[in-house]
Parts: C-alpha cells; structure tokens; sequence
C-alpha cells in the first residue's frame, strides 16, 4: 500500500510541484531509540523577506491539504500540514489560521494565542504543524463508475468483469472578484487538477483513457489525467472550437474488478507564476491577425486566378503568338504580385516565431514551477537542453545524487554519533571494572559512592582503571566499529525513506513529462521551419516572375519551349493554390477562428485568471500580502 501510495503521489506531482534536492525527514527521538538516525530538514522551496506582523515575525507558509475520500469522492476527512519556512532565523513566528486540534508534528517548538493567531516560539527553527478543519475544499471530486454501459455503485462492482468506465469529474467552487477589460466579474480560481491511477495488467487490459496518457511497464499501467475546471469560463472561450478539459476518463476491460486508491493533485501555484508581461507579443500579434486573414484571402483568390488562366493559355496555344504582348503585361502583373507577396514574408516569418518564443517562455515557466533549474530554452537551443534534463532524471543519475546528498547529511552528525557510541560503551566498561574492583554491580557501586561509603582512592582506581581500558586499542576498535555502523544504517535508513523513494520515483516520471514536452515542441519545430521554406519559395518565385518578365521579348523566338514552360508554370500554380488553401484552413483560420479574432481579449482575461490565482495562498488562513501557497491531495479509498 506504502508503495503504491508513493507511486501514486510522485505521478500526481510531476511537472507540478517538484522542488529542490533530497530531503531527510528524521524525528527527534533519542539516539538509543532510533540507532543513530541523524537529524535534517527540507531545505526551503523559496525565501522571501519576513514582514514583522505584531508581537511576531511573519514568513512563507507552504500548506498541503489532505482530503481523505470514498471511492465515490464523497469526502471523510480532512487533515491541513502547514509549514512555516523560517529562513530568516526568527524566534518568534506570527502565523493566521483558522485550524483546530494544532499539533507540532517535528519538534518541541511550542505556541500561544494572540488575536486569532498562533505565535510560535520558533528558536530559529522551521515549524512544521497539522490542524483540522469542517472547511470544503475548492475542487469538488466525483467518481463514478459503469459497468457494460450500465451506472453501478463501487460496491456492487468488486469482483465483477466487464468493460469498465472510471469518471473523474472536478467541480470548481472557488470564485473571486477580479476586474476584466475594466469590469467587475467572479471568475473562478483556476486550478491545474492531475489524478493518478495505477491499474494492474492482470486486472485491466484494453486501457483507454480521455483526457490524459498511460504508461505501462509490463505488470502496470499508470493513467495519468490532467484537467482545468472553471477554466473554459474564466477564459470565455467557445467550446465548440476550442475545449479545455473538466474531466477524465478511463474505460478498460476488467477481470474480477479491483482497484487500489487513487490520488489526485489541485494547485493554482502554475498560473500565479504566469509570465504575463510576455503577452505583449500576443497582443500585436493579434492587431496583424485580421491583415493577415484579408491578405490570405487575396493571394487564395489570385492564385486560384493564376492557375485557371494558365490552363487557358495551354489551350490557345495557336493564337500565343499574338497574345505575347498580353502576357508581357501579365508578366509585370504577376512579378509586381509576387514582390508584394515576398514583402510580407518577414512579418508572416517574425509572427510564427513569437508564437514559438512565447511557447517556449510557458515551457520555461512550467519547468521552474517544477524545480528544474535549466537555461532558458530557445529556438535553437531548446532539443538539446530538454535532451540534457532528461538524461539528467535517468533512474541510475537520481539515485545517485540521492545517495550523495544522504550521506553527506549523515556524515555532518558522524560526530554526535561517535559521543553517544562512546559513551555507551564506557558504561558497558565501567560495569565490568567496578564488578572487578569492588565485586558489586554498577548501581550498587554508584549508591555507595553517593553515600560516602566509598573513598576517594578506591573511586580514584576505579576511573584510572576505566580508563585505561578505554584508551585500549581493543575498545577504541570497537568505538570506530559500531560508529561506522550506525553511521550506514542511517544511510540505508533515510535511502529507503518514503520521501527519497518518492523523489526517486518522481524524477522518472518527470523524465517522461519532458519527454512529451520536447515531442510537442518538436512537432511545432516542423512547422515553424516548413512556413520558412515556404517564404523561402516564394521569394525564389518573386525573382524567377522578374526574369519572366524580362524574357518576354524573346517569346516570339521560342514559342515551343515557352509552351513547355507554361505548362510547368501551371503545375506549380495548382501546387501554390492548393498549399495556400490548405496553410488558410488549418493554420490561419483555425487561429483566428479559435478566439474569434480577439486576441487582445484574451490576454486580459489571462491576466485576469493569474490574479484570480494570487488570491488564493491558502485554505486555512494567511497574512496579507504573505508569500504562501497550497496544494490539495485527494485520496480516494480502494474498490474490493
């Protein structure tokens, strides 16, 4: 169950949340109850400057809601870990939170009340609490199920075979103020919601899925969904021509139905780190967009023109003769078409690339939100540094690094591991010499001494003696033995801690979301070279119509390779008329099409949806104007 949940909760984080190196979790517990485990804690995703709030000093909370479900969805329980990130160093931490039945989960650290906060008496240290809460949570998540086309309840279907339907639906029940185009609307908070699902291939065969990918390693198959409820409304866009998911589906054939739990990730955090002041290259390019629709127009309009006279021509080739002076002047016509149609080829060229530009500035945006520091990916640049991170996330790479940052971490309390070894083992001494010495055991010996019924040499003898057993070479063996001991198993302890296994499991699958980040941008990579070869044509046509026109007076001379050479000039017109129709359809049209035309619209509303997104920090309470932020993981129960 462990592992399946780590799985789970890694697929879920990928792309989203992932942060920072190896952490080490350890509780503080005595040495002797936990064999030497070390103390260490997460480094801080971000550092910001604390804001002195009352008698306390506010810092950045990062909060995890854990909403614990049915397998229908229908919520059980609630459990909010709130980490207060003390970078800074302060001693006293004012915190706003409407929690209950606050516990210190990682330290003594204690609290007291001031006007509805919580003012922890932090000594330096990060604090780290959970609470409760009756509050719902902003994403509503419903999971249904069908059996055969037929709606059945979790229950009924355990056990049963068929082909089998799981819907995850998400409701958004968050909304805010925020101003669009200069008016007051209620948008919705957006949220990016992933759900994980991990199917076992003795179960389930035939996987589909809507709304997300699978990957199956032979015993598995992990469905990974993603969905934007509330988003198609903040965006206002048509969903006939544009849809933004609000749910996934998985359909499969199922032999004796059952399922482990699943998990499910919503955060805002990916659209308050939107880069809108890039959205100035959207906005002009949406002032071009109705000129380059007109234009593609005209040019559709003169080449089906071109193609029609061409054949025309081949038809009357008896009469060329005397239509030479005509088509000198169509010659003229046709190269003055073509250098105007050449002039526009740096603008059609310099859009295509600032949709490029822009794609790859949301990239940059995704990859930092999760944790991947890389250089800045450009057009040229961008396959190899996406190879290079992907090599990076390679399974043998992570471990790797995992293991160096373990132990480096457990070889800083390699020192407080030996003073405790150490100290153990001189008990262990001083039990044996005083049973030597004095022929009682150590307790007893103690009791004598604390009531004075031992003198001062016979003590003095019995510590020379102790010590001198202690500076044995034997003893001092023995020290430096069970010290590198404990020092490994720390080691292999903290190596097979759930939360290394979960960013273990997490950078592979964050090599696979690069994987399909890079085939994306390669496939608008082909595009964007094709629309320069294209110009690159059509410049190539520009100068050959100028050397037409300059050989017209020579038709008279070579009319039978002039007809050879109009009737290729024909089949290249058919070729341009047909490109030009198909780039309007698909490329142009669909464009324009999918905002109708309104561009300028759009980037406010985007705007308008990152500033939805930076009101909501927190569930549980924040400071104004605190640098925090949440996440909620949803785990819903198990079907037979």
């Amino acid at each position: 169950m462990k592992r399946t949940f780590r799985k789970l909760l890694a697929v879920c984080l990928c792309g989203a949340l992932a942060a920072g190196g190896v952490g080490l979790a350890a509780r503080r517990t005595p040495l002797a109850e936990t064999d030497a485990e070390p103390e260490a804690s997460p480094a801080p995703l971000a550092a910001s400057v604390p804001a002195v709030t009352g008698t306390g000093t506010t810092v950045p909370k990062d909060e995890t809601v854990y909403i614990l479900t049915g397998a229908d969805g229908a919520v059980e329980n609630i459990i909010v870990s709130d980490w207060l990130k003390n970078a800074g160093g302060v001693g006293t931490i004012r915190d706003e939170t409407s929690l209950t039945d606050v516990e210190n989960v990682k330290g003594g650290e204690t609290y007291t009340t001031s006007g509805g906060a919580l003012l922890w008496d932090a000594q330096g240290n990060d604090i780290y609490y959970q609470g409760s809460t009756d509050r719902d949570p902003p994403v509503e998540v419903r999971v249904s199920y069908t059996l055969d086309g037929k709606q059945v309840t979790p229950e009924k279907l355990a056990g049963k075979s068929g082909r089998v339907t799981i819907r995850f639906d998400y409701t958004n029940r968050q909304r805010v103020p925020v101003e669009v185009n200069g008016k007051q609307e209620e948008l919705f908070v957006p949220f990016a919601v992933l759900t994980g699902v991990v199917l076992d291939n003795e179960v389930f065969t035939n996987v589909e899925v809507t709304g997300g990918r699978l990957v199956n390693d032979g015993d598995r198959t992990v469905v990974v969904g993603m969905a934007f409820p509330g988003l198609q409304e903040d965006l206002a866009l048509d969903g006939d021509v544009l849809e933004i998911p609000g749910f996934v589906e998985i359909s499969a054939d199922a032999e004796i139905f059952a399922l482990d739990m699943t998990l499910t990730l919503a955060t805002s955090q990916p659209f308050r780190e939107l880069d809108t002041d890039r959205l100035g290259s959207i906005d002009e390019l949406g002032d071009s967009m109705d000129q380059l629709t007109e234009a593609m127009d005209q040019l559709l309009d003169g080449s089906s023109q071109l193609s029609d006279g061409l054949d025309t021509l081949l038809e009357q080739s008896g009469a060329l003769v005397e239509g030479i002076g005509a088509l000198r002047s169509g010659a003229a016509e046709l190269s003055g078409g073509l250098d105007a149609l050449t002039a526009n080829n740096d603008a059609l060229n310099g859009g295509a690339r600032q949709v490029f530009e822009t794609l790859l500035a949301t990239a940059d945006t995704q990859l930092a939100a999760a944790g991947l520091e890389l250089p800045a990916l450009t057009v040229d640049s961008y396959a190899a540094v996406l190879d290079g991170a992907i090599a990076s996330l390679d399974g043998n790479a992570a471990y790797e690094q995992a293991l160096a940052a373990v132990t480096a971490a457990v070889e800083e309390q390699r020192s407080s591991i030996q003073e405790k070894v150490t100290a153990a083992v001189r008990e262990q001494v001083a039990e044996q010499v005083v049973a030597a010495a004095v022929r009682m055991d150590k307790a007893t010996y103690d009791a004598a001494v604390a009531a004075g019924k031992v003198d001062a040499a016979a003590q003095a003898a019995v510590e020379a003696a102790i010590g001198q057993q202690m500076e044995s070479e034997e003893i001092q063996a023995a020290i430096a033995a069970n010290t590198e001991e404990q020092v490994q198993k720390a080691i292999s302890d903290n190596m097979a801690s759930d939360e290394v296994q979960a960013k273990l499991a997490q950078a592979s699958e964050g090599a696979q979301a690069l994987i399909s980040l890079k085939a994306s941008l390669d496939s608008y990579n082909t595009f964007y070279q094709g629309l320069r070869s294209y110009t690159a044509g059509v410049a190539q046509a520009s100068a050959g119509a100028d050397t037409l026109k300059a050989g017209t007076e020579e038709l008279n001379a070579a009319v039978p390779a002039l007809t050879d050479g109009v009737t290729q000039l024909r089949d290249g017109a058919v070729q341009l008329r047909d490109g030009l129709r198909e780039f309007n359809e698909e490329g142009i049209q669909k464009l324009a099409d999918a905002f109708e035309g309104d561009l300028e619209g759009l980037s406010a509303r985007i705007r308008a949806v990152k500033e939805a997104a930076g009101q909501f920090t927190t569930f549980a309470g924040t400071e104004a104007g605190a640098d925090d932020q949440v996440k909620f993981i949803y785990r819903t129960e198990g079907v037979g």
